[in-house]
């Protein structure tokens, strides 16, 4: 399964986020954004509870993220 997830990060840290996003193995791309989020990541897992596991476990806690928007890929 693929997800967008969006991010908000604190001022000044928008670079080093990415760079952090880009190295956890399920983010496939990750990239800084002009709008309402600072970054966008696609992460692809198994399933919605891999998913769940690598946001709370990895990717939120990374420094500088403030809130994440994650948007499910839906395969027509």
């Amino acid at each position: 399964m693929k997800a967008y997830v969006l991010v908000k990060v604190h001022a000044g840290e928008i670079a080093q986020v990415v760079r952090q996003l880009r190295r956890v193995d399920a983010v496939k791309d990750a990239n800084m954004t002009f709008g309402p989020y600072d970054a966008v990541a696609v992460v692809e897992t198994k399933d919605v509870d891999q998913l769940g596991q690598i946001l709370a476990s990895t990717i939120q806690p990374i420094p500088g993220i403030q809130e994440t928007l994650t948007c499910i890929a839906v395969e027509s």
